[in-house]
């Protein structure tokens, strides 16, 4: 090909030639644009979700009456008193020594309120070997885990005095020292060394310093440039944390991806011996317009989680969804305009051990994976048992999925037993079921001190007992100026969360309505971590259907008019489906059901966290767009070259296979450094989506696809006459293809508009 004009059309074609023709304005506006979203971002402040939006129903309800009376509940904390080989009891001389000291010594801190003896509130074990000393932390208790460090030294000191006894101390303000010293860095380190394995990985795909640095340089202020957009974003949606981290996997996954398939495609034109510009203009016609694609294919998918009506879904959704839509931005804006500036430069920093393949005339154009050759001969020589045995085989990974069991994790199976922590969470829960995480009722009346509502609050605490939902002690707190009082109900069942929904559903449905629901004016809704499992796993399930569709429909409406053709949209989504599947079936076998649990330290976990699966379909179903979205663009745009059918196939597989490679082990790299942390929830996140992403490039790309389409022959072009007047989204084809006439079985194309680099 000449280095003449070319006819090309669409957005990603006209920016990357409106880019390469203005390069400092586009450098320029760029970077304007990050530190104007930082700068505001920053100036803004970001409001973060609050306890009253995270859930809908009673446990909403609960947090916006206790929000609307102004009612700072405090940390409380609880410290176990425990006779060890069954020695003392509670009414022994040496016990009630014990329990004085606790009292007296985090009494002499003076960061502590409210602190109640186990012989006034009755919270003695049923065999009489075990008791709790309770107060409350003062001050905020967000904050409460910076100043208990005095307070768990005092119960220390007293545990040293008296030997034949268990003196511990567990709560709200200990919990979360103790995991912020074992988990807070260990999160900061996976963020951090997320980037530096991204770049060392780049550095052996490129085998160049300036090349393996753009995709990074693009990823990270993309990311910066969404932080801030969060902090004005959030005025409107509030945010969290939680989805800064989320956003932040997602950032660098794709941003370093869009910038990976840009920069490949650029690098083998050139190497095929076209000049600089027309290589430029090549890769903005082709990955270019898979960056978009796969862009707003993402987008539309991380848009699903906006419909389950969980606040902390929406922030996660919403933050992914911009940080995507950023770094595709700056995929077809800004690096055209650095590759235009850097021109060979971008071979600089040549690692001396890592020699260039290819070159001028031709050898890099037509670059080869001998793996992937090899296999897709063997796929392309025998569809049919290609197709047999890899969707066999995913199948059958997807299995166990079929029986995923999800729940919100107690604090054993979060962390198991390797803080010490968690194992006076589990005595706690032994001695007295439920006394770690009671049920609280929030009860809010016209006078919560008339005599109908004070003889209904007695009524419900007797009735929670003697209905076997508790076993005591029900402990009642009144607020006189709010007119509103927390009962706290142990649940029978404890940490045991299928049984303690059980006692929970007997104080919603039979003691509750019996009586304070026969009192006028008052309001009840229990809240709780149990009730909070609950609540969410309701509303969960509930958003599944409406989410499923409208990412599926999308989907489908997306490839569709990007490919005009029915089927390959119709493949799309059953491929990414298969994809998806076979990623449960991997959690549900590790975690649920312990199959090489030992090796990724998973054992005893027995469910999966409930948030995870839906999470992971939107995930993983946005981010199988990309190698699909880019393999199936090559395949396409060989076909539109004259091809066949099935030389198309081959060529597209073949030369994608090495970006598609070096894309997916970053994927897999960044995530499996999640599945390395201690916290399940965040190992089970880590692994799910490092093993979908390795099936995906694998299995679902390398064998799957090209065998489904080599069954299908010209088939893959089918789209129906009724069909033709759907908008053409098929823009920017290569540059070697001429506007005209075009292959069989492929949709007619009007020819675009004459752009110049």
């Amino acid at each position: 090909m000449g280095n003449g004009q070319t006819r090309v059309r669409g957005f990603a074609a006209r920016a990357g030639g409106w880019s390469a023709r203005h390069r400092w304005a586009a450098v320029g506006i760029w970077v304007l644009f990050v530190v104007l979203a930082m700068g505001l971002g920053s100036a803004a402040g970001r409001v973060d979700v609050k306890d009253s939006d995270q859930l809908k129903g009673e446990t909403h309800t609960a947090a916006k009456i206790i929000e609307d009376a102004g009612i700072e509940e405090p940390a409380s904390e609880t410290v176990l008193i425990q006779a060890e080989d069954g020695g003392l009891k509670a009414t022994d001389a040496e016990f009630r020594a014990a329990v004085d000291a606790v009292m007296k010594a985090v009494d002499a801190t003076d960061a502590v309120d409210g602190i109640q003896s186990p012989y006034d509130t009755q919270t003695i074990s049923e065999d009489g070997r075990s008791a709790l000393v309770q107060f409350d932390m003062r001050g905020d208790s967000d904050t409460a885990g910076e100043r208990v460090e005095p307070v768990l030294t005092a119960v220390e000191e007293v545990q040293k005095d008296h030997a034949s006894l268990r003196i511990e101390e567990i709560g709200g303000a200990s919990m979360m020292k103790t995991f912020d010293d074992a988990f807070g860095d260990d999160f900061k380190k996976a963020e951090y060394s997320a980037v530096p394995v991204a770049l060392g990985i780049l550095l052996i795909a490129f085998g160049a310093l300036v090349a393996a640095l753009l995709p990074v340089l693009l990823a990270v202020t993309a990311i910066m440039a969404t932080m801030g957009l969060m902090g004005v974003v959030s005025h409107v949606m509030p945010m969290s944390d939680t989805a800064n981290s989320v956003m932040l996997l997602v950032g660098l996954a794709v941003g370093v991806d869009y910038c990976l398939f840009y920069l490949r495609r650029e690098r083998e034109e050139r190497e095929a011996g076209r000049d600089a510009q027309t290589a430029l203009r090549i890769a903005a016609a082709t990955s270019g317009r898979a960056v978009v694609v796969s862009g707003v294919t993402v987008c539309v998918a991380m848009a699903g989680m906006l419909f389950t009506g969980l606040a902390e879904f929406e922030a996660m959704g919403l933050a992914s969804l911009m940080v995507v839509a950023v770094a595709m931005v700056g995929s077809v804006t800004v690096l055209p305009a650095l590759l235009s500036l850097l021109g060979e430069r971008v071979e600089k920093g040549r690692i001396p051990f890592l020699r260039r393949r290819g070159g001028k005339g031709g050898k890099g154009a037509g670059r080869e994976s001998r793996f992937w050759s090899a296999v897709l001969k063997g796929v392309l020589a025998r569809p049919v048992l290609a197709v047999v045995v890899a969707a066999g085989a995913l199948l059958a990974i997807a299995a166990p999925a079929v029986g995923m069991k999800t729940q919100n994790l107690t604090l054993d199976q979060e962390f198991g037993d390797s803080l010490p922590i968690v194992q006076t969470y589990n005595r706690v829960n032994d001695a007295f079921p439920g006394g770690s995480d009671p049920a609280e009722v929030v009860v809010k009346a016209d006078d919560i001190n008339a005599p109908e509502v004070r003889s209904a609050l007695a009524d419900f605490r007797a009735k929670a007992i003697s209905s076997g939902a508790s076993r005591g002690p029900v402990d009642i707190k009144l607020h006189d100026d709010q007119n509103v009082a927390f009962v706290y109900v142990p649940l029978v069942g404890g940490s045991d969360l299928d049984k303690a929904g059980e006692s929970l559903d007997k104080l919603r449905d039979d003691v509750r309505p019996d009586t304070l629901g026969r009192v006028d004016g008052v309001e009840a809704p229990i809240t709780g971590q149990v009730a909070g499992s609950k609540d969410f796993n309701d509303q969960l399930v509930g958003s599944v259907v409406p989410v499923f569709v409208f990412v599926v429909v999308f989907a489908f409406l997306l490839m569709l008019l990007s490919f005009r053709s029915l089927t390959v949209a119709i493949t799309s989504i059953a491929l990414n489906l298969l994809s998806v599947g076979a990623a449960y079936g991997i959690l549900v076998a590790v975690f649920q059901h312990g199959w090489g649990a030992s090796l990724v330290g998973a054992e005893g976990v027995g469910a999966i966290v409930s948030w995870l699966p839906l999470f992971l379909f939107v995930i993983l179903f946005g981010l199988s767009m990309d190698y699909h979205v880019f393999v199936v663009s090559r395949i396409r745009e060989a076909r539109l070259r004259g091809r066949t059918t099935q030389d198309a196939i081959a060529h597209g597989v073949i030369t994608t296979a090495g970006v598609v490679t070096s894309a997916a082990v970053i994927m897999v790299a960044v995530f499996a450094i999640f599945g390395t942390l201690s916290m399940q929830s965040m190992k089970q996140m880590g692994v799910g989506l490092a093993a979908a992403v390795l099936i995906d490039a694998t299995i679902i790309r390398g064998v799957l696809l090209p065998a489904v389409m080599a069954l299908l022959g010209e088939r893959n072009w089918y789209l129906p006459r009724w069909m033709h007047r759907l908008p053409d989204l098929t823009h920017d084809e290569s540059a070697d293809v001429v506007a005209g006439e075009r292959p069989s079985g492929l949709a007619e194309e009007e020819e675009g508009e004459r752009v110049g680099v």
